[in-house]
């Protein structure tokens, strides 16, 4: 399996070891709405906390550098699902980093 295909599968399953072996310690995650910078703590809570359902994920290209990935998202506290696109940047077989795209669905 990848390491975008862990990855997914391990968010969607809340599997915080995994995402703890996948993600690097000096991982950064830019948010598309508003630049804010979010650390490997950051995401790994995000992910565990509940405040999102992922559905139709699927990795569009992946080689040892970088991944990119597409999902629908919903969020628990009814905010406007979106159709986010991820890119991440992949070193060592770790994600170091992550920036995404989204747009609103109606």
């Amino acid at each position: 399996m990848s390491v975008i295909e862990r990855f997914m599968q391990a968010v969607d399953n809340k599997n915080e070891e995994v995402l703890n072996e996948l993600v690097s310690d000096d991982y950064k995650f830019v948010m598309h709405l508003d630049g804010i910078v979010l650390a490997k703590a950051d995401i790994i809570g995000w992910a565990m906390s509940g405040s999102f359902t992922r559905t139709k994920n699927r990795v569009i290209y992946e080689n040892d550098e970088i991944g990119v990935e597409h999902a629908f998202v919903t969020f628990a506290n009814g905010s406007t699902p979106e159709a986010v696109l991820s890119v991440h940047r992949i070193k060592d077989g770790v994600i170091i980093s992550t920036e995404t795209g989204a747009t609103a669905l109606p």
